[in-house]
C-alpha cells in the first residue's frame, strides 16, 4: 500500500554539485528553456556528436516533430519528418559502457531489476557490482543507462548503428529502450517545458501537426559568463540524496523503482 508523501527537508548547501558548463546543453524552445547535462562517460561518441552539431548551429530552428505524451519528445531532424540527419556519418550504438571506480557511481539498493542500479551524477544506470571489477582485465564492469523521465536518448532506425543527429527527451519511463538505445544525459532543468510541447497521437506515432521548435541550441561553455545559466544538482553522494531516496522507498513500498527518483536542481543566471 502506498503511503502519503512526506515533506522533504531542505537540501544543505554542501549537498549540491554544479554542472560543468562544457557538459550543459542549453535548448531554447518556443515553450521555454530546457537544460540537459550530458554524460560523456556513458557515451563519449554521442556526446561529442551533439556538441559538434550544436557548435555549428545545426539544431537551431529544428522541430519537435514526434512527441508522445508520457513517453518522449523527439527532435534534431532538419527535414522535420523523422527521416533526416546531418552530413556526418552515422554513429555506432553505445548502449553499454565500461564503469570503473572513477565513475562517481552511487548505488541505490532495492531499486528494481536484478542487477545493481544507481546513479552516475544525474544519469540512472544499471550495472554489475564493484566486486566484479577484480575479475576483469580492465578493472571495470558493464553498465547501461536507464530510460527514466528526463533521460536524453539518441534516436535511430532499425539498425543499431544508425544514430546521426536526432535525439529524444524522455517524459516517462520506458524500460523497453534499456540496452537497445543510447542514453547519454538527463534534463536538469525544464522538464516541465518538455512535457508542455505540442504533442501528436499514439495512432499517428506521435507526429505533430503544429510542432514546437528549438529556437536556439548552445553549449553553456560557449555563452558569455555573464549570460550563462548555472545549474546546481543534488549530489547523489550526499546525505540529502540518501534521505530523499529512503523516504521515497518507504512511501512507494514494493512499487519503488529507480525511475521514481527525482534529482532536484536549481538554475541561476542566464
Amino acid at each position: 500500500m502506498l503511503r502519503p508523501p512526506v515533506a522533504e527537508a531542505p537540501i544543505a548547501a554542501t549537498d549540491w554539485r554544479t554542472v560543468a558548463p562544457e557538459n550543459l546543453l542549453v535548448i531554447d524552445t518556443t515553450k521555454g528553456r530546457v537544460l540537459v547535462e550530458l554524460e560523456p562517460r556513458a557515451a563519449p561518441n554521442h556526446v561529442a556528436r551533439i556538441i559538434a552539431l550544436t557548435e555549428r548551429g545545426f539544431y537551431d530552428g529544428h522541430k519537435f516533430h514526434r512527441v508522445i505524451p508520457g513517453f518522449m519528445a523527439q527532435t534534431g531532424d532538419p527535414t522535420g519528418t523523422g527521416e533526416g540527419g546531418s552530413d556526418l556519418p552515422d554513429l555506432a550504438g553505445e548502449f553499454n559502457f565500461r564503469r570503473g571506480r572513477d565513475s562517481n557511481f552511487v548505488a541505490v539498493p532495492n531499486a528494481g531489476g536484478t542487477a545493481v542500479r544507481g546513479w552516475v551524477d544525474a544519469l540512472p544506470i544499471e550495472t554489475q557490482p564493484d566486486a566484479q571489477m577484480f575479475v576483469t582485465a580492465d578493472m571495470k564492469v558493464p553498465a547501461s543507462g536507464l530510460f527514466c523521465p528526463g533521460v536524453l536518448g539518441m534516436a535511430r532506425s532499425q539498425s543499431p548503428d544508425s544514430a546521426n543527429s536526432q535525439f529524444f527527451l524522455m517524459t516517462g519511463a520506458n524500460p523497453s529502450l534499456n540496452g537497445t538505445y543510447t542514453a547519454f544525459g538527463r534534463v536538469v532543468g525544464g522538464l516541465d517545458v518538455v512535457k508542455a510541447l505540442n504533442a501528436g497521437s499514439n495512432a499517428n506515432n506521435g507526429a505533430v501537426e503544429n510542432p514546437d521548435v528549438m529556437t536556439r541550441v548552445r553549449m553553456a561553455s560557449s555563452i558569455p559568463a555573464a549570460e550563462r545559466p548555472s545549474v546546481k544538482v543534488i549530489d547523489a553522494h550526499s546525505p540529502s540524496f540518501t534521505t530523499r531516496v529512503d523516504r521515497l522507498r518507504e512511501t512507494r513500498g514494493l512499487n519503488f523503482s529507480i525511475c521514481d527518483i527525482d534529482v532536484p536542481s536549481e538554475v541561476t543566471g542566464g
